[in-house]
């Protein structure tokens, strides 16, 4: 009896000290691991937390955003599509169901001209031929996105309306550090350009590039005739719209309606551009109608066309999920605080990023002020204390830990209780780092659930967020815009759309200067940025 107790009692022992270590390991992970812990991909559990939405989330009423989605996807293919209505704040700007149409007509011209199909192959032979045949059945346009993530997601909605006012396909040359970064956002095809595809290095393009609209328009190697056959034309042409465009003074011919004329007859349209140039497109004639049609409100152009074209991937979604159900979830009210110190051209200090921060949130009563001759350790004045979240996005932690710390120490004046979060403090942009980028495109995201936003003036990274939520900002005045910020620390943003940084100044008629914003009246000048002639949508 003694012996074979013994001996049955010897494997318990081992399975209890196996368990032991491996609850010492998972105590350890679990201290290591940061909330941006990257799940795998298409499948709902992840480490450090789920991808799916938290029990508590309410059902989705209507998670095809009121027709802007299509319902013809595997939901499981792009978790982020369908699950954002549980999280973000139903819109309350107004759809037209012409754009709904235009979008499901893309859609179809997608699946039919996408690569790996006939006509896409087509096409790509002309290219080899050198010249345009006859006026195909499928015309393209490639974007070879630049810049940080911000400029990046506005350059590739402002192709895609290019795209839908000119019938052509969209398609993205993509680096390698936006791998795995967004959803595909048209069903049954892909909108990524093959790797095999006859010309290369379309990242390097620049304004002296000899295939260069602006560079054939100069040498008279092109046609310009809007008469002009096909036949006449190249295969295709490379576009440069990145922010040194004034000084490529021909390629803002690219905004003029006879060179608009020429261009729809050439078959690859191939376009580097780190601007959101889409207040360019509305001064154009040839397109004014089809925008009235698809925008009756002008300012929710990039509002709905990025609801409808970025969703981030899974593995993004599983990190925007993790920081939102382990700090945001219980939120009564989300702030979100946006700052982008520009170092080079008006650097601030991180004191007074502080002092302007606290200023602008506290005259703005979206932050309550607070007693600094008590500490929390004094009873609070209300035993229900409503609460409220700051989200603050920043590559420093210094203001974070000022902010925090003030909110931490002393009550506020109305008993509110304030939580301060932020998520990463990469101290520096990392260009071309495929997990910097990650963690950026969440914190937009992430930005973009909040109630109220405070974001840096003339930031894109800033414009994406709010242009998501929906919502105007308060923004944070740069030292370049005005040296007084501490006593003008915010104002309120006028219009809801991105603006437009480096605007053509040409006149298409005369060939002189012209000022763009002069020329309809819903294009003027950018609220957030008045150093130069900049443009945005207004209604």
């Amino acid at each position: 009896m003694g012996t074979s107790s013994c001996s049955a009692s010897k494997p318990l022992l081992s399975l209890l000290a196996f368990l032991t270590v491996l609850l010492l390991v998972l105590i350890t992970l679990r201290d290591q691991l940061s909330p941006w812990t990257i799940g795998f991909r298409g499948v709902g559990v992840t480490v450090g937390g789920s991808t799916e939405p938290t029990a508590a989330a309410a059902t989705p009423k209507d998670r095809l955003l009121g027709g802007l989605l299509s319902p013809d996807f595997d939901e499981q293919s792009c978790l982020s599509r369908y699950q954002i209505t549980l999280y973000r704040k139903t819109s309350t700007h107004i759809l037209s169901s012409y754009l709904l149409s235009k979008l499901r007509k893309y859609e179809a011209l997608h699946k039919k001209c996408g690569p790996n199909t006939p006509l896409f192959q087509k096409s790509v032979e002309q290219i080899k031929l050198n010249h345009s045949t006859d006026q195909l059945e499928c015309n393209y346009v490639v974007l070879s996105p630049f810049d940080g993530i911000g400029n990046r997601m506005l350059s590739i909605t402002a192709t895609f309306l290019y795209a839908l006012l000119t019938d052509r396909v969209m398609l993205i040359h993509l680096p390698e550090d936006m791998d795995d970064l967004l959803c595909e956002p048209f069903p049954g095809t892909t909108w990524y350009l093959p790797s095999d595809f006859p010309i290369q290095g379309l990242e390097w393009f620049n304004t002296h590039s000899q295939n260069s609209y602006g560079y054939l328009v100069e040498k008279n190697l092109i046609n310009t005739d809007p008469k002009a056959p096909p036949s006449s034309l190249p295969s295709s042409i490379y576009v440069h719209l990145m922010n040194d465009m004034r000084e490529a003074h021909l390629h803002v011919r690219f905004f003029c309606d006879d060179d608009q004329l020429v261009i729809s007859k050439i078959s690859w349209v191939l376009l580097r551009t780190n601007q959101y140039i889409i207040p360019g497109l509305f001064i154009i004639p040839k397109y004014a109608e089809e925008l009235e049609r698809m925008f009756p409100s002008k300012e929710t152009v990039f509002h709905h066309l990025g609801r409808y074209l970025l969703h981030p991937s899974n593995t993004v979604w599983g990190m925007i999920m993790r920081y939102h159900d382990s700090y945001l979830t219980k939120s009564k009210e989300i702030i979100g605080i946006q700052i982008r110190n520009y170092s080079h051209w008006a650097p601030i200090s991180a004191e007074n990023a502080y002092e302007q921060v606290v200023r602008c949130t506290q005259q703005e009563l979206i932050l309550p002020s607070v007693n600094l001759n008590q500490s929390q350790t004094s009873p609070l004045t209300s035993t229900k204390a409503t609460s409220k979240t700051v989200l603050l996005v920043s590559l420093s932690r210094d203001v974070y830990e000022r902010l925090y710390n003030l909110y931490y120490e002393h009550p506020t004046i109305t008993g509110e209780l304030i939580s301060v979060y932020q998520p990463s403090h990469e101290e520096q942009q990392k260009f071309f780092n495929k997990f910097h980028n990650y963690k950026a495109m969440a914190e937009i995201w992430l930005l973009s659930f909040s109630d109220v936003l405070v974001t840096t003036a003339v930031s894109t990274f800033g414009y994406v967020s709010y242009s998501l939520a929906g919502i105007k900002p308060w923004y944070l005045w740069t030292a370049i815009l005005d040296r007084n910020i501490t006593n003008h620390p915010c104002r309120r943003a006028l219009s809801l759309d991105p603006c437009y940084h480096t605007p053509p100044h040409f006149n298409c008629k005369t060939g002189g200067k012209a000022d763009p914003r002069n020329i309809v009246p819903y294009v003027r000048q950018c609220d957030d940025y008045t150093h130069d002639p900049a443009i945005k949508l207004y209604d």
